[in-house]
């Protein structure tokens, strides 16, 4: 098993620890969006998207390069075709019109 696999069960494990300990205590009562102000929900919301992020698969460096070079590569490599089609059927079009007209 590699390091980031180990890391992630790591993870899990402490994340099923927490919900057995959490769900042996008493539940809080939460107020529903409506009870709260603007600012509490706004607050409520940050936190949750915090708690989210938390959670998220964060590509290393390596990764992060490949997906990069992979993006510009395959971005330029359309564009190129696009182009290459575009200028084809554009010297089409104007032969053909050059055809029907003189």
């Amino acid at each position: 098993m590699n390091r980031e696999m180990r890391r992630l069960q790591a993870k899990e494990d402490e994340r099923a620890k927490k919900k057995r300990a959490d769900s042996s205590r008493q539940p809080k009562k939460s107020k529903k969006n409506e009870d709260l102000n603007l600012f509490q929900r706004l607050q409520k919301f940050i936190r949750e998207v915090r708690q989210e992020l938390k959670k998220v698969a964060w590509p290393d460096r390596e990764e992060l390069m490949t997906y990069t070079v992979v993006v510009f590569s395959m971005t330029t490599v359309l564009t190129v075709l696009v182009f290459g089609m575009d200028w084809i059927f554009s010297k089409m079009v104007i032969n053909i019109l050059n055809a029907i007209t003189g």
